[in-house]
This record gives structure tokens, C-alpha cells and sequence, in this order.
């Protein structure tokens, strides 16, 4: 996982729509993905459009797939979002001056 990656699969607001749909319901099919987006979200999005959308996200590692026999089924993993959240996190507070560290 790279961290451009990240950047790039969180810039486009379908992969985002994706994201919120698995934060709401994890392991979720294409099938229902597509449903969920042009319901809630008004998507036009073809199944193929959606899939290639979720590679994005899973060669980010934003998306886990597993298979149980015909069916695929996608989870959301944010562990990737922790090394942004790590770079630029804010320390806390400094001590107050005299105070030991």
C-alpha cells in the first residue's frame, strides 16, 4: 500500500459514495453496491464502472474481497487511513513550562 494511492482512490467521489456504503454495511456484493448507489446516491454508474472503482479501492487497500462460493463479497479496511492520520496527527499539548516531560 502506498499512500498516493490512498490519496487517489479517496479523490473521486464514487469511491468515496463506495466507502460510505461499506463504513454503513460491510461485506457487501457488486450487486448490492450498485443497488445502494443509484438508490441513496442517485449513481449512474454501470456494474462495470462500479467494479473497476472498487479495484481502486482494494489495490489502495481501502477494500478487502473474499469469496464464499459463487459470491463476492467487499469490507471496508481503514487501516491505510491510520498512515495519513499518522503523518500529519498533532502532538499533544506540551507540558507546562517547569513541569517535568
Amino acid at each position: 500500500m502506498v499512500v498516493g494511492d490512498v490519496f487517489k482512490a479517496l479523490a473521486d467521489p464514487t469511491r468515496r459514495a463506495l466507502l460510505d456504503e461499506l463504513q454503513e454495511r460491510s461485506g457487501q456484493t457488486l450487486y448490492e453496491l450498485v443497488t445502494r448507489l443509484i438508490t441513496r446516491h442517485g449513481s449512474t454508474s454501470s456494474r462495470q464502472a462500479v467494479s473497476q472503482h472498487l479495484d481502486v479501492l482494494e489495490r489502495a487497500g481501502l477494500v478487502r474481497t473474499r469469496r464464499e462460493g459463487r459470491y463476492k463479497f467487499h469490507d471496508l479496511d481503514t487501516s491505510p487511513l491510520r498512515a495519513i492520520t499518522d503523518r500529519w496527527r498533532l502532538d499533544p499539548e506540551p507540558p507546562p513550562p517547569g513541569a517535568n516531560p
